[in-house]
This record gives C-alpha cells, structure tokens and sequence, in this order.
C-alpha cells in the first residue's frame, strides 16, 4: 500500500469503500506529505517510542508514525473506518487499532500493558470540537506522557500558548501551561486537508513537565477558583469568585468563598481588590489558592 499523504491517494481510497465523511466526529484528513513528515519530526519519534494516536483516521499519519516509531496504538471512533485501516496499515506489524473513544479509553492502563508503564507520546490531528476535553483529559488523569504533539484549530493552538492581559488567556492557557510547554510548530492551511475545513489550523507540540513549574497545595482547588475567575471574565475577581458555585477542595467537595476573604487574599498579595482574573499569572493564581485555603 502506497502512502496516504496525497490528495489523490486519499481521493482514491475513499472512493474503494465509498466512505461518507461524518461532521460529527469533526473529519478532515491531512493530505499534505512535508507537513505530515515535519509533524513527525516535530514530535521527535524515535524507534524507542510507543505512540498513542487519536483518530487516525484512513491511516494517514499512522504509516508515518508507523516507520518510525517502537509501536503505535490509534484509537479511532468511527466503526465505517475499520476496514479502511485493516487495509491501509496492513504493512505494518507495530500497529494496534482500537474502536474506541478516546475520551472513554483508559489510557493509563495502554501505557502500562504496551510501554510498561513508561511515558508514552501522543500525536493526532484532534476534531476541533473535542480538542479541549482531549487534551485536559490526557493531564487532568495523569496518563504517563512525554509529549502531545497536536493539529488543532489555530485559535485553540493560540490560546493553549498566550499569558496574561491577552484576549485569548484564559483557563486552558492556565491549564495546559501548569503541565507542558506548550510551542506553537506552524501553520496550516485549509487547503493541506480533506475535506477543507472552515478555519485555519495549528500543529502545536506539548511538552509535559516533569515537576509543575509552580506549587500549590490544592490542585484541584487551583483549577477551579482559575476556571471561576474566567467564567465571567469581565466581572472583578473578587465578584466572579464570591458568586460562584464550581470552586471545590481537593475531595472535590464544594467551598463557598466570601468576598471578604478573598478581598483579604489579594490585599495580602499586593494586588487591588478590582483586579480580574485575566491578568493574573500562573504563579499568581497558585498563590491566591494556597492563601484561600488556610
């Protein structure tokens, strides 16, 4: 079997199995050979690597992935896909296929049974509209990881690398830089996919950290008095964290903060009881968390 990297080779394919491209599962395959190769560069895949990748698709990046990996595992949800790939990765013996969803498959447990527990990588090219709970779900579980190495949609890739003051910072920014480095690789046109979607889109290459870049003793309780603050970003953050009812402990149980004392927090801080949230760092948010918890 021929690479898939091209649009006449995917057109070709398609048409064998008469595939319909399902706007639910947000399809849109890569078809562009040097973008494909850079991705896999970019990710720095190497034969003593076992990759996890999400929505593979016809297998187009899996061959990639494929040549150049220990062994590779792509969970893919749509059932019309699996005889495409049983075809198109029938070459290559370091491939297992699961008909699965991502967001329900334990990937701890994969780590564990075909990498031995050690750290694994991730590369996809992510539906645009599960990006989000994608890559939250692969930090917030703490799946042993390397990297994560991703197409997402530009605006996505934006945010996950922009820091205070800017109008993409928020919540996922704050997130995904508690736990990776997050490098914007490039940009990629509508035209280098098939069908073209309707935005631009961004590979962007997550490093996880080994140790957080800063401590707090409630992550929980972090994420979410963070998730609070930019719920009503326009609100002050005293107002948007006195009212609101999603801040929990590290049990998950829920707390009810008073403006006074969060008043009393930011004052310890040096920081003006009118502040918003979308001005505050990382190290900021850690602080005002550990003060809020005493």
């Amino acid at each position: 079997m021929a690479y898939l990297g091209t649009p006449s080779a995917t057109a070709e394919i398609i048409r064998k199995y008469d595939f319909t491209f399902q706007k639910r599962y947000g399809q849109n395959f890569l078809v562009d050979a040097n973008i494909l190769e850079k991705i896999i560069r970019s990710a720095g895949i190497t034969k003593e690597d076992c990759v996890i990748e999400i929505g593979p698709g016809i297998g187009t990046m899996t061959q990639y992935l494929a040549e150049s990996a220990k062994q590779v595992i792509a969970v893919e949800i749509d059932k019309n896909l699996m005889p495409i790939l049983k075809e198109t990765l029938l070459a290559y013996d370091n491939v297992s296929v699961l008909n699965e969803d991502i967001l329900k498959v334990d990937i701890c447990k994969i780590a564990e049974e075909k990498n031995g527990g050690n750290p694994v990588k991730v590369v996809a090219n992510l539906p645009y509209y599960i990006t989000t709970p994608i890559i939250m779900g692969l930090f917030e579980s703490h799946v042993p990881l390397s990297s994560v190495t991703v197409m997402v949609q530009k605006e996505v890739a934006d945010r996950m690398q922009t820091g205070p003051g800017s109008k993409d910072y928020g919540a996922l920014s704050l997130a995904v830089q508690y736990y990776a480095r997050p490098e914007i690789i490039m940009n990629v046109p509508s035209t280098c996919f098939m069908p073209k979607p309707a935005v631009g889109s961004s590979v962007i290459c997550l490093t996880r950290y080994l140790d957080p870049p800063v401590k707090t003793r409630d992550e929980i309780k972090m994420f979410s008095i963070i998730k609070a603050a930019f719920n009503q970003r326009r609100k002050t953050l005293a107002n948007s964290l006195a009212n609101s009812p999603f801040i929990h402990d590290s049990e998950r149980k829920p707390i009810k903060l008073t403006r006074q004392q969060i008043c009393e927090a930011l004052g310890q801080m040096g920081l003006s009881h009118t502040i918003r949230g979308e001005v505050l760092t990382l190290k900021q948010f850690a602080s005002l968390s550990d003060l809020l918890s005493q």
